[in-house]
Order: structure tokens, then C-alpha cells, then sequence
């Protein structure tokens, strides 16, 4: 494992004062996660993204600082944070890489969240625990090839065979698949239903082939998920859910993650462009004191402050059980854009040496490439405010 020399010496900007609004457990978690990634991802992360390989050592220190679940009840082994706390803690791993991020995400949002939300008490008790300490390792199945942004018309499918279910089809862009323990699946019943239940590895039948050739989220492994004539029991179906709702409202959860995500990305790219303006020194002075790179740093930290105010709002109504899926639409598309915007600018600030893997800049840059598509495209969230504020559906 090749440690990078380069200290990371990343100061997070807070141009409005916005610590004040947090507690100082808030505070508490998010130094604890800023000097876990400093310590853990930091020195190996471009390392793992140039050989396109998922760093599995850190999946233990990601379950001791709480990063699995973390609004998950605590007889469940969650610990019961509010939904700011799970926020700060997506930002500060995305900082680091959104690839971690994303395998963070997928664990809590997306495979613990439908089991605690959807499943039964068996299933609670079976999974969570382990699922919460990275003992086991998740995967969410809804993604397939010829559906993408329409998840309703799946062709995966369950039919009922007495004793069990037999389940076929295949889901595709599926992060952490290579080594998933577990799949939480959304597949079809014979009566048109979507239905969620938990496919465990050795299952005979489902493979799990890893994708190659990824230009973004490089440090993220990423698969298929396929079913040929998979026997699932019956006690693996999810009981308190059918139709499009479960995986939305998974979807949801995980939007709302990457909302805070994504301005961590943004701020470890401004962080980076603002440090290097004070040291390169160009036509005798630092490159900081020209016009045009002064107005790219005042850009990105207004846009960073914006994004701010507006992830720490949709967290105190998240929390109250208050915030709308398309609030968080909102903030999951603003938040990325703004990230990316950052990350170009931020490149250009460094001229060549932005293009390395010195800096964080480029990997970022590829990175967010993903998550502009992924958890909803950018345009579809945009779809969904226009319908929010227009009442009209303009998706058919």
C-alpha cells in the first residue's frame, strides 16, 4: 500500500459562521471523520484510484466512526444520529473521495435504511448489527441496463414456487457488488408489484461481475448483479412494502447524503485552488492577487456558503421528518453542480499540475461525473422541482 508523502492539510472554509448552528456532538463526529480520512484516505487514496481498486482495508474504520448507518437506532447497532449528524459525516468522507462516500452511502441509505424501514424484526436482528460494523457488506439492486431513469419498468422478476421465489433478471451499476455480502433487490411479482428482499451471496445462481474501465469513481467497485433461477425464501421478502415507494424512498435517503457529499468534494477542490493561489508565484507575485482568479475564489465560496445554509436547513427538516423528496432534489442537484463548477475552476487555477494526482482536484473533477448521473440525473431532479412547482408532470 503505497502512503503518499503529501500532508493533507485541508481547513474547511465556514464563511457565514455556520458552526454556530451546530452541537457540539455535531462538531464532535465531524473532527472525528476529518481526522480519520486525514490518517486513512488521504495518504492512499490517489494510489488506489490510479490502479482502479477499492481500498477494502478501510471498511472496519468506517463502521468504528459510525459512517454505516448512522441514524439507525441503536438496539439495531446504529447510532441513533439526527440526520445533520449523518450529513456532516457524508461530507467529511466525501471530502476525502466520493468513492468512499459511496460505498458508505449504499451501506446506510440504501441496504441497512430498507431493512430497518421495510423489513422484519427477524431480518433487523440478522442483519443490522453486522451490516453497522462492516462485518457484512451491502449492495442495492434497482439500476438495470435498459432501465435507468425509469425504475418502474424493470423486467427482474419473482415468481412464486411454493416454498420459495424464484428470481431472474439483472441489475447493472451497482456499487459495491464485486464484494457485497448481501443484496437488498427490488424485482417485479407475477402480479406487476415491486417488491424488496435481501439476496445473500452464495446463493445458488447469483453473480456478481465486476465493471472495468471506469474514468470516475475509480476507488469504488462497481457491478452487475445477476439472477438466474435464484431460490429466495420467503422470509427474505420485505413485509411492509411493495411498489415504486421502497426503493424511492431508499433513493431518498441516499439523495439526501450526497447533498452534503458532493459540497465536501467542492470544498477540498476550493481549499486546494485557494492554498495554491497564496504559493504560486507568477509576474512577481502569487497568482492569488490577479483579478480573475480572485473572482473563481470568491464564485466558489459563495456558491460553497449557499450550498451550506441549504444542506444544514433540509438536515433540521430531515430530521423533523419534515423534508420533502423534492426539497431534497433540489439539494442533491444544486450541491453537485456547484461541486463540479468548483472542481473545473479549481483545475484551471492549477494549470498543469492540476491534472495530477498530487492533487485531489482531477479525482474529484471524475468522480463527480458519476454522481451527477447517479441516485437521479441531473435532469430529472430538475424535472421533479418543475413539477413540485408547476403541478405538471413533464417526465411522460
Amino acid at each position: 500500500m503505497n502512503k503518499s508523502a503529501k500532508k493533507d492539510l485541508y481547513e474547511a472554509p465556514d464563511y457565514y459562521l455556520l458552526d454556530e448552528l451546530l452541537s457540539e456532538e455535531h462538531k464532535l463526529i465531524r473532527s472525528t471523520t476529518r481526522d480519520w480520512v486525514k490518517r486513512e484516505v488521504s495518504p492512499i487514496i490517489e494510489d488506489y484510484a490510479q490502479r482502479a481498486e477499492f481500498p477494502k482495508h478501510i471498511i472496519k474504520g468506517l463502521g468504528e466512526i459510525g459512517a454505516f448507518g448512522p441514524t439507525i437506532p441503536v438496539e439495531y447497532g446504529g447510532a441513533g444520529l439526527d440526520y445533520t449528524a449523518y450529513g456532516i459525516l457524508m461530507q467529511e468522507i466525501e471530502r476525502g473521495d466520493s468513492g468512499i462516500r459511496s460505498t458508505a452511502s449504499v451501506q446506510g441509505s440504501l441496504v441497512m435504511y430498507p431493512i430497518y424501514a421495510y423489513g422484519s424484526e427477524e431480518q433487523r436482528k440478522k442483519y443490522l448489527p453486522k451490516l453497522a460494523t462492516g462485518e457484512l457488506m451491502g449492495c442495492f439492486g434497482l439500476t438495470e441496463p435498459d432501465h435507468g431513469s425509469n425504475p418502474g419498468g424493470m423486467v427482474t422478476n419473482i415468481k412464486d414456487n411454493g416454498s420459495h421465489y424464484l428470481l431472474n433478471g439483472a441489475k447493472m451499476w451497482i456499487s459495491n457488488a464485486p464484494f457485497a455480502d448481501i443484496a437488498v433487490v427490488w424485482a417485479k411479482d407475477e402480479s406487476g408489484k415491486i417488491r424488496g428482499m435481501v439476496v445473500e451471496r452464495g446463493m445458488e445462481g447469483f453473480t456478481t461481475p465486476e465493471t472495468h474501465g471506469k474514468w470516475s469513481l475509480r476507488a469504488s467497485a462497481t457491478g452487475e448483479l445477476v439472477f438466474d433461477n435464484v431460490k429466495i425464501p420467503k422470509e427474505n421478502l420485505f413485509p411492509n412494502i411493495s411498489g415504486l415507494k421502497g426503493p424511492l424512498g431508499c433513493l431518498n435517503q441516499a439523495r439526501y447524503g450526497i447533498a452534503w457529499g458532493a459540497l465536501g468534494a467542492a470544498m477540498d477542490c476550493y481549499d486546494t485552488a485557494l492554498r495554491y493561489s497564496k504559493e504560486r508565484i507568477q509576474f512577481g507575485k502569487p497568482i492569488g492577487g490577479f483579478q480573475l482568479q480572485q473572482k473563481k475564489l470568491a464564485e466558489m465560496i459563495t456558491e460553497i456558503t449557499k450550498g451550506q445554509l441549504l444542506v444544514w436547513r433540509l438536515g433540521m427538516l430531515k430530521t423533523e421528518e419534515r423534508a420533502t423528496a423534492e426539497q431534497i432534489s433540489m439539494a442533491k442537484r444544486n450541491s453537485v453542480e456547484i461541486a463540479l463548477d468548483i472542481a473545473r475552476n479549481a483545475r484551471q487555477m492549477l494549470g498543469g499540475m492540476g491534472i495530477t494526482g498530487e492533487y485531489s482536484i482531477m479525482r474529484h473533477m471524475m468522480n463527480l461525473e458519476s454522481v451527477v448521473t447517479y441516485e437521479g440525473t441531473h435532469d430529472i431532479h430538475l424535472l421533479i422541482t418543475g413539477m413540485d412547482v408547476t403541478g405538471i408532470n413533464a417526465f411522460k
